[in-house]
């Protein structure tokens, strides 16, 4: 019986940004069933697990996450950008869109979605809170430009609540979480430890 993995992300996160491409690879190898699941992690669940915005946080914080940033972009050697033209920025928008699409068009659209809007954010300093690039991302992605009007839909706002519920539930405080049976595994960082818990 395949591996299921509830994928909770926030989509203007760097850290899920960092770890998207080397988690999807990492399920398809395992053929692990992936569930996409953004969730409203400033919004619903930093005030009940007791993160804080990044504008809230201490200074020695703010000051040591960028510099976090910046060593595992050269670890990883991918292109990040540690102070974004638009961030922060909400991302309620852009997770809408990616429910939508992984309602109509499957999961492995939607993460192909996520990565493009992760990679808007961090890497191309564009505006995913923006429409204009949101349909451009869908067009980049080969996707139906339909799909910015089926985010609108009640029961698309009703997934994302429902999904921000389940990762409170789950005991889910930060994004990345990778989710197997009830294991979490939070961050890029701990992709190792999914891999061996994925065999």
């Amino acid at each position: 019986m395949p591996i299921t993995i509830d994928y909770y992300l926030a989509p203007q996160s760097p850290w899920t940004y960092l770890g998207h491409a080397r988690f999807v690879a990492m399920a398809q190898k395992a053929g692990a069933t992936v569930h996409v699941m953004p969730v409203d992690l400033g919004g619903k669940i930093f005030p009940v697990s007791g993160g804080l915005p990044l504008a809230q946080r201490p200074p020695q914080r703010q000051a040591y996450r960028l510099v976090e940033l910046a060593r595992w972009r050269d670890q990883l050697q991918m292109p990040l950008n540690i102070k974004p033209r638009h961030f922060p920025v909400p991302g309620d928008d852009a997770a809408r869109l990616i429910i939508a699409v992984d309602q109509l068009d499957g999961a492995a659209a939607a993460l192909q979605l996520t990565g493009a809007v992760l990679t808007a954010v961090w890497a191309q300093e564009r505006d995913i809170n923006n429409p204009a690039t949101r349909a451009e991302l869908l067009a980049e992605c080969g996707l139906n430009a339909q799909r910015a009007s089926d985010a609108q839909a009640p029961e698309v706002q009703a997934t994302y609540e429902r999904y921000t519920q389940q990762a409170i539930a789950a005991q889910v405080f930060g994004s990345p979480s990778y989710v197997v049976e009830g294991e979490i595994f939070w961050g890029q960082d701990r992709l190792d430890f999914l891999q061996r818990r994925l065999g």
